[in-house]
């Protein structure tokens, strides 16, 4: 049964019909217009709003995210996402953030930029070789680029030229190993006192450095090279050690593994009053027992030890294995290794990725006798650690931070930790060129060729 509505109630349904009509469809109209205006996902259907911050990432070893920005106020927000420092440098433009550690943030105003492309980098050194170099488009769609091949040259398009990087490899090898100026590591001669004691010194001060051909730095050196001067003691021997601060900041020296009086750890302000600009301190002990260790500054460490001040410390002889039977290998009790190599591992700083203050090609290659044996003490004053890998002679492991082991072992490949020291020997029972790196590939490779922490061991 259906019942009749009455004629002023039909009128007032119909209006509220008509208004709720109405109201629906200018919320459609509204909501239509809010999605051609930011685009369907919630972006602004143009890309990047000037002025609004993009997304950077940094890792080891890459720089990611959608590198594209229109014309005017480029900002970047930039994280290190990585497990080591990193900064970000956009080139030719003055612009860069901070020293970012890991997991720590910042924003980058880049100011009102004109359309076209933009370098940007990790300038920590060896960071951009090893693959920390991308492109910041300004105008115009660009594409995404970032995190280009471990720092290759690249075509159009942000392909690399594979053929480029295929010479430049070759190219690297042919020059190895390459003269430069400069030796670190050579042993520092003392004076000897009348009551027979052994007097160094040491002076703290900025000097050039070459690193590889033609890459001159700005080193901060103890007596002006990288590594400083090797100091060799006997067992029982009393040092005075004359220190001479002309750096511009205040300095100390501490002796890495080494067990010396409280007032002579050098860890100002803790231990002693810190040596000012011009200054001077007199470091005076005896050392009672062999030790693998070295020296560097502790105050300002950050600074100065990876921009050069390090150095061996060693007392009495390289630890190493005889007479003894390790996994079936016989080592001989009368062995005497022709070469005994300290090898100082870096990775940051001015000096970056190098064996003993030098980065290949420059690096100096360990050249022996078939059949002879060879002694290798790493010390790593870098800030990560690095895993060495000598082709085809397993090393012995000998000694840990200078302590002979009660049971030598055999590795492929060693892992040296910062402020580790690790003894190692072998024998070279074959001849030919045979490569010696840091197995980590970006500290050895890059797209313009062999670079950082590799040499070779030559057996004639």
């Amino acid at each position: 049964m259906t019942t009749s509505m009455p004629a002023k109630d039909r009128r007032a349904w119909t209006m509220s019909m008509v208004g709720l009509v109405l109201l629906y469809l200018v919320g459609i109209g509204v909501i239509v217009i809010t999605a051609a205006a930011v685009g369907g996902n919630g972006s602004t259907s143009g890309g990047p709003t000037a002025g609004k911050p993009i997304k950077v990432t940094l890792t080891e070893f890459k720089i990611d995210g959608n590198l594209n920005a229109p014309e005017g106020n480029v900002v970047l927000d930039v994280t290190n996402a990585g497990t080591m420092e990193h900064n970000l440098t956009v080139e030719g433009t003055g612009k860069t953030t901070k020293l970012l550690p890991a997991g720590s943030s910042e924003t980058l105003s880049l100011g009102n930029l004109k359309a076209g492309s933009y370098t940007i980098s990790c300038s920590v050194p060896g960071h951009k070789d090893s693959g920390m170099v991308a492109t910041l488009t300004v105008g115009g769609s660009g594409s995404d680029n970032a995190g280009m091949d471990m720092g290759g040259s690249a075509q159009a398009g942000g392909t690399p030229d594979y053929k480029q990087m295929d010479k430049d490899m070759l190219a690297s090898f042919s020059t190895f190993p390459a003269k430069t100026k400069g030796e670190g590591n050579q042993v520092l001669v003392p004076t000897v006192l009348p009551d027979g004691t052994k007097q160094f010194e040491l002076t703290a001060k900025i000097a050039k450095w070459e690193i590889e051909p033609g890459k001159i730095v700005d080193a901060w050196t103890y007596n002006g090279t990288v590594p400083a001067p090797m100091i060799k003691l006997n067992v029982g021997d009393h040092i005075k050690v004359l220190f001479h601060n002309n750096l511009p900041i205040n300095q100390d020296i501490h002796w890495h593994g080494i067990e010396v009086p409280f007032d002579m750890d050098g860890v100002a302000p803790i231990t002693q009053k810190p040596v000012a600009p011009n200054g001077d301190f007199t470091y005076e002990f005896t050392v009672d027992r062999p030790y693998q260790g070295m020296y560097h500054p502790h105050l300002h460490g950050q600074t100065t030890v990876p921009n050069g001040m390090f150095g061996v410390f060693q007392v009495g002889d390289t630890p190493i294995a005889k007479g003894v039977t390790v996994s079936g290998t016989q080592i001989p009790a009368d062995v005497k290794p022709a070469a005994d190599i300290p090898m100082v591992l870096n990775d940051s700083g001015v000096i970056g990725l190098s064996l003993n203050g030098k980065s290949f090609p420059a690096t100096a290659p360990i050249v022996v006798k078939q059949g002879e044996w060879v002694a290798i003490t790493y010390y790593n004053e870098g800030v990560q650690s690095h895993p060495m890998h000598l082709h085809q002679f397993p090393q012995l492991v000998t000694a840990r931070d200078g302590i002979p082991l009660d049971q030598p072992y055999w590795v492929d490949t060693l892992l040296v930790a910062p402020g580790e020291r690790y003894t190692v020997m072998f024998q070279a029972d074959k001849v030919g060129t045979w490569a010696f790196h840091c197995h980590i590939l970006t500290h050895a490779e890059r797209a313009t060729g062999m670079f950082g922490m590799v040499t070779a061991v030559v057996v004639q």
